[in-house]
This record gives C-alpha cells, structure tokens and sequence, in this order.
C-alpha cells in the first residue's frame, strides 16, 4: 500500500533530511512539504495525507495547535509528531492532540520508517525513551493519587462491602464480631467522609469502586 505522506517542519535542512529518509522506503510518497503549522492545516485540507509528519515546534501555529485542528477536522489523516523535545508533558500534550505517534528527532532511519508501519497499522507508536518516561511519569501520578475508597480504612471499605451486599446491621456485627452500634457508627461515617445521606447511595458508590459487581 502507498502511504501519502506530508511533512511540516519550519527547518529546511530538517525537512531535506526527513525527506531523503523517506525516498529511500518503496511505499512512501512525499505529497507536500510546509514551513509552517499554518501553512500545514491548509495543505492537510488540500490533500488529506494518509500521514502528516509533523513537527512540534513551528511558527504561525505550533505542531500540537495542528494535531489538535487536524484530528478534529480530518480524522482519517494520522499525525506523527517528530520532536527534539522529550519532555513527557509534551509527550502527553501530543497524545491527547490526538497524534498516532511521537518520534525524536535524533532517532534513526529504521525507527521512522517502523512508527510509519505502526501507525499505518492502526496502533500506536512511541519512541522507546519517550515512551518510558510517560510510562514513569503515569506510574508517579498514580502513586500521589488518592480516591475517598484509600482514605477508608480496612474495617470501613469492610463494612461498606457488607451494606453493598445487603446484610443488615445485625449481621454485620455477628459477621466481623463486634456491636450493632459500632456497626451503625461505622455506616455514619461512611456516609460522613463520602458525602451521602442513605444507604442506596453507599450501594452506588461500592458499586462504582469495584467493590460489589
């Protein structure tokens, strides 16, 4: 299959040297070259490329503006992002544009020419050290999130289970061997610390963290 591709970097030596990669792959057809994101919009919209290779750092309208405009309005045309910037808030910025695949610039011939054939694919591409510090950073971001289900404690996401369930406030007590009235100040501040006021709201919350199907 023939990929049309168009190339959007605001350097032409960077765009010669993209270029002379890509000549060098039998299914690639360079279709249009643009200097600026501005200039890359119109030139999408004239020939919906099957890949734009765009650059993040342009002029007039920089490479995420153009992913963002491009995904929304042409979503058939894939949008590779090509960078010298690693940083993994870009990376993320791009991902959420919408773009197919993020390559650094100072990567080799074999890796654009492998994110062409995975994007093409319909998956994803990243490049391996771009993709570990996403991966690192998201492992991070978990780590520091908390839900109001972790600021539970174990006897409370216990008891909330047992409501969930359906068992009464006697047979939670026989259940986990304590008294009607810890069982009931247990549901009171449940209620309290997940801002509900009866018992089918608990029910939909459990339900909601996983904690009953």
């Amino acid at each position: 299959m023939q990929i049309r591709v168009l190339l959007a970097d605001d350097h032409p030596v960077v765009r010669t040297g993209i270029g002379a990669v890509l000549k060098e792959l039998p299914n690639v057809t360079i279709i249009a070259e643009a200097g600026d994101g501005q200039e890359a919009i119109e030139l999408i919209k004239q020939h919906q490329p099957d890949v734009a290779i765009v650059d993040v750092a342009m002029p007039k309208l920089n490479g995420i503006e153009v992913a963002v405009r491009a995904c929304k309005q042409w979503p058939q045309v894939r949008i590779l992002m090509i960078s010298g910037n690693r940083n993994e808030e870009f990376v993320i910025q791009a991902l959420r544009a919408g773009v197919c695949g993020y390559v650094l610039k100072d990567g080799t011939a074999s890796e654009l020419r492998l994110a062409l054939e995975t994007i093409m694919g319909g998956a994803k591409y990243l490049s391996p050290i771009v993709s570990k510090q996403v991966l690192d950073d998201y492992v991070r971001r978990v780590g520091e999130h908390t839900t109001l289900l972790d600021a539970l404690t174990p006897r409370q996401r216990q008891v909330l289970q047992l409501l969930a369930e359906g068992s009464s406030t006697k047979e939670i007590a026989s259940s986990i061997s304590t008294s009607v009235k810890t069982v009931e100040a247990h549901r009171a501040q449940l209620m309290a610390r997940l801002g509900v006021n009866d018992l089918a709201s608990l029910v939909r919350y459990a339900i909601r963290a996983g904690l009953v199907s």
